[in-house]
């Protein structure tokens, strides 16, 4: 079973709605979602945030935050994840920001994404580096590794 079918039967399952705020997957966590039969069921809205200003605009990160930090970084993937929940009716949102390639930098190598997940009790942030792999290999492992961030998270809560 694929990652985002066992999303939306999980999601189906506990009653939980979704949101999701995406950078460098360009919506692809939203269109592996939508890919599913039966995922209006559960899927709120999906932002994509690929500029600093629609993150600013859209999902209210703080200008502060991405001058000190940078966007990808697990600051701006918290404030991401904490405001695509805030603007939806989910509860639960995952962000995604990252280097797909190619570039990055010492700092902020290639392959570099951070992920952020929200739900109404809490928000965190993890870092994953799959390495100068190729854009394209870093957009679908990202997408894999949020939905996967997903599936752990709503079998942690509480079913409503």
């Amino acid at each position: 079973m694929s990652r985002a079918r066992q999303l939306v039967e999980i999601a189906i399952e506990t009653g939980i709605m979704i949101a999701t705020a995406e950078s460098c997957t360009g919506g692809g966590i939203t269109a592996a979602i939508t890919d599913i039969a039966g995922s209006s069921a559960v899927l709120d809205r999906g932002f994509v945030t690929y500029t600093n200003a629609a993150k600013i605009e859209m999902l209210g990160v703080s200008g502060e935050t991405l001058a000190a930090h940078g966007a990808v970084s697990e600051q701006v993937a918290r404030e991401m994840a904490a405001g695509a929940l805030a603007r939806s009716h989910a509860q639960i949102a995952v962000s995604v920001t990252g280097i797909a390639g190619p570039g990055g930098s010492e700092h902020k190598p290639e392959g570099r994404v951070c992920f952020g997940i929200a739900t109404a009790t809490q928000t965190a942030a993890r870092t994953h580096d799959f390495g100068p792999i190729g854009r394209a290999h870093v957009r679908r492992a990202s997408v894999e590794q949020a939905l996967q961030l997903m599936i752990d998270e709503i079998t942690r809560l509480p079913k409503l």
